[in-house]
């Protein structure tokens, strides 16, 4: 039985965190994903998440490619991957040149293997997070027309 890893942050889940889990899955038999909690994420990115940690663990969790899901606290720990008894772990390319004890770890062992995937193109929680940033006027105008409208008989246009 092959036990496939995979971690991430997972906040405004996408269709590139979709994909990851689902190249994941299919190298093996059972798929433990990593959810990085909220201190972590700080700790490297500079910011929280927008989601909190326990959403996103439920979202991850209700994938159905996922088998298990664990809270991550330190990037690719060599003792978590131990305990989960891993032998694959997989990870975007844009951690291909950074140093992860447990990938190194992981490279060293007899049987056990690190895949590298590369991104989906077009989509990350950034690109989103950048998109909502250009388009908050007209989120927040079509919010408060959405208020303004709440009593308006909808078989008609509101609209002029």
């Amino acid at each position: 039985m092959k036990r496939v890893f995979t971690s991430g942050s997972f906040d405004l889940f996408h269709v590139g965190h979709l994909n990851i889990l689902e190249k994941s899955a299919a190298l093996g038999d059972e798929l433990i994903v990593g959810v990085s909690t909220d201190e972590l994420i700080e700790k490297y990115k500079g910011m929280k998440p927008i989601i909190p940690f326990e959403q996103r663990m439920r979202i991850v969790g209700a994938i159905k490619c996922v088998t298990k899901v664990v809270k991550q606290t330190k990037l690719t720990e060599i003792a978590q991957l131990q305990r989960e008894q891993i032998d694959i772990v997989t990870i975007g390319d844009d951690w291909k040149d950074k140093y992860l004890e447990g990938l190194e770890w992981m490279k060293q062992q007899p049987g056990k293997e690190v895949v590298y995937f590369p991104y989906t193109p077009g989509v990350s929680t950034t690109s989103i997070k950048k998109t909502i940033i250009a388009a908050s006027h007209k989120i927040v105008e079509a919010a408060l027309f959405r208020e303004e409208q709440k009593e308006t008989d909808w078989d008609e246009d509101p609209r002029p």
